[in-house]
């Protein structure tokens, strides 16, 4: 049986010192500050009796002693650590974020049944619920509701599931979480949750009843651009259908990613803290340049969604977005073109900071200011935040310098 939290784990000081004490498991005699990576398929027996035990595990139990496939004492000190991190009952890990986010759907769907899932959750689990879950019998339905009341009127008497991710992708909405999971519980409905914008440091879903909590822990866990890994962490209810369908699809993490996400998940508190700082700070300046429509940040007050986020999450990550006012490519080329500490890439939660062009879905909650301008992700890395806003400056000041005549315009005359 895997090593990994069962119900209440016992929990050491604050968010700070548990991060440092986390996963590193009991299983010999030495107790290693940094669990060591350990590889491996085959894993012998000692006797006959021994080997008839191993092979009378249930596959959902992670019977670790049994195959290599089922993971390794690596695996077992990084589930056990989100687990505890996550209050959960147990955790499960992935070889990406979006592995997480599919097997999890996958696992509580099935033919002829209906799912709810947020218009705002990340694009790729869009594209698997358009195109495999449809095709596998599943319906599919997307929702632009925040609020509980408004997800509810879409409850039906086959809705197996509600899929939320909060704060949205690109914009950054809020869904009301706890309301929304206690009326779905109320039908007996599912309720999934991907937490990598926030980590279990900022909120914790299962808290708010949320059955299971997906996170890409390529991002801020991982925290060095290093790493593809993904976790999803559950209630007990949810434990027996979520790890009987994983460890069907034969879904591993290797043991060289797990242990990079070990390692930040120590520096995790740290980092967080830093980004958030930086993002919040860049988020503030960009409001005040005349070329910038909208700043997507929940935490700013002049978000939608502000004051529900202070009463949920426990402050603000590295990530956020905003739109340009309409203008031409030329100066958008400018912008992006000039800047030197902000890298043009996808992706985010490592230390480096990136900026990249994204399309704005058409029913996110932008103001009408916003309608026509080229939005941009931001993330905030761990560069010095003078330097960061300098950086935006010069590109701001790049874009100043080429005619202002909107392109449309231009072909027109």
């Amino acid at each position: 049986m895997s090593s990994s939290s069962h119900g209440a784990p016992s929990r050491v000081g604050s968010a700070a010192t548990q991060l440092t004490r986390l996963g590193r498991g009991q299983e010999s005699s030495l107790l290693y500050v940094n669990p060591p990576v350990v590889r491996g398929t085959t894993v012998l027996a000692d006797s006959l009796a021994q080997w008839r035990q191993r092979a009378g595990l249930r596959s959902s139990d992670k019977p670790q002693a049994n195959y290599g496939r089922f993971g390794t004492p690596t695996t077992a000190a990084f589930e056990s650590a989100i687990a505890e991190l996550d209050q959960a009952y147990r955790a499960l890990c992935f070889p990406s974020g979006l592995a997480a986010c599919t097997h999890a759907l996958l696992s509580v769907c099935s033919p002829g049944t209906h799912v709810l899932i947020s218009e705002f959750a990340y694009w790729p689990l869009r594209e698997f619920a358009e195109n495999t879950l449809r095709r596998l019998g599943i319906e599919v339905e997307f929702f632009p509701e925040l609020d509980a009341d408004g997800v509810a009127a879409r409850f039906r008497s086959d809705t197996c599931a509600v899929y939320l991710e909060s704060p949205g992708s690109i914009t950054f909405e809020i869904s009301d979480v706890g309301h929304i999971a206690a009326r779905a519980h109320e039908r007996g409905i599912w309720v999934l949750m991907d937490n990598t914008w926030a980590t279990s440091l900022l909120f914790k879903p299962l808290a708010h009843g949320v059955d299971i909590a997906i996170q890409s822990a390529s991002k801020y866990i991982g925290g060095h651009s290093d790493c593809i890994l993904g976790v999803a962490s559950c209630n007990q209810n949810a434990w027996e259908l979520l790890a009987s369908s994983v460890t069907r699809f034969g879904q591993t993490a290797s043991p060289d990613d797990l242990y990079q996400g070990l390692r930040g998940l120590r520096t995790l508190g740290v980092r967080l803290r830093e980004h958030g700082d930086s993002a919040l700070a860049l988020a503030i300046w960009l409001e005040q340049q005349p070329e910038v429509a909208v700043v997507c940040s929940p935490g700013l007050a002049s978000h939608p969604g502000h004051a529900l986020f202070n009463r949920l999450f426990g402050g603000v990550s590295g990530l956020f977005s905003f739109v340009f006012r309409p203008t031409s490519e030329q100066r958008l080329t400018a912008f992006f073109d000039t800047l030197r500490v902000f890298g043009i890439g996808l992706s985010w939660g490592g230390y480096e900071s990136l900026v990249v062009p994204l399309a704005a879905r058409p029913d996110s909650e932008l103001p009408r200011a916003a309608s026509g301008g080229q939005l941009v992700r931001v993330h905030a890395g761990l560069e010095c935040t003078d330097d960061l806003i300098q950086d935006m400056e010069r590109a701001f000041t790049a874009m100043r310098g080429v005619s202002a005549v909107p392109e449309k315009i231009a072909q027109s005359s």
